[in-house]
């Protein structure tokens, strides 16, 4: 493992009135360890999953690849500040890596889009496609082989969103195969996904986070129950 362990400095929250620093598992959540090439973390909408992997990539310094900002009614003055309150102990030193979400992931394929009018040989990384001219989920796909063939800390967030089924047990597939010294931790609601063999899932809908059994899931009950009908 690149990454081994994440702690939660809640004793330096700036506040616990405000988000994220209001949110009772990061309040009660010490640590999280990584020992396993791949990790998940489940639970419902909200519950802090998501944020606290944008804040692991902040702190362990992995650009964020930013789509056009949106004014919003109402914003925390800590948004974006978790990361200063996270300790992270590598296993050899920092590695480098990407974050992943789909929301973004359209912004960062006109990037490389303009990268290769003035240098082609860029598209061969992606496969010698232009990522827009591939749908969605094609090009999602040719993003993940290509970057997830090198050493590095990759952090997906719900990278199932434009993803069919079988896309997904192509992914799956990816992660399972641990080829080139990549580490995983990936915030999901897929079941397929979950089914990676050896992975560890944190479930985010404890408090504090709990390390589960893929079948103790949420996910994976909702889904036996309902094939199950």
């Amino acid at each position: 493992m690149h990454l081994k362990r994440v702690r939660i400095r809640s004793d330096l929250f700036p506040t616990r009135e405000q988000y994220p620093f209001s949110l009772d598992v990061l309040q009660r959540t010490g640590e999280l360890e990584f020992s396993t090439p791949v990790t998940f973390f489940v639970g419902e909408n909200g519950c802090g999953k998501s944020t606290l992997l944008e804040s692991i990539t902040r702190a362990c310094r992995i650009h964020i690849w930013r789509g056009d900002e949106r004014t919003r009614s109402a914003r925390s003055p800590y948004e974006g500040h978790l990361h200063r309150y996270l300790e992270r102990e590598w296993a050899d030193g920092s590695v480098h890596g990407s974050y992943f979400s789909s929301q973004n992931f359209q912004n960062f394929s006109r990037i490389v889009d303009e990268w290769a009018a003035s240098d082609p040989d860029v598209l061969e990384y992606f496969g010698g496609r232009s990522l827009l001219t591939q749908s969605h989920g094609q090009s999602i796909m040719a993003f993940f082989r290509s970057r997830f063939s090198r050493p590095g800390l990759y952090l997906l967030d719900e990278p199932e969103t434009a993803l069919s089924p079988k896309t997904q047990l192509a992914l799956r597939e990816l992660l399972a195969a641990g080829t080139g010294g990549a580490q995983f931790v990936i915030a999901t609601h897929s079941p397929i996904l979950l089914s990676t063999p050896g992975a560890t899932i944190y479930s985010f809908d404890h408090v504090p986070v709990r390390r589960v059994a893929y079948e103790d899931t949420e996910h994976y009950r909702i889904y036996r129950e309902f094939m199950g009908r």
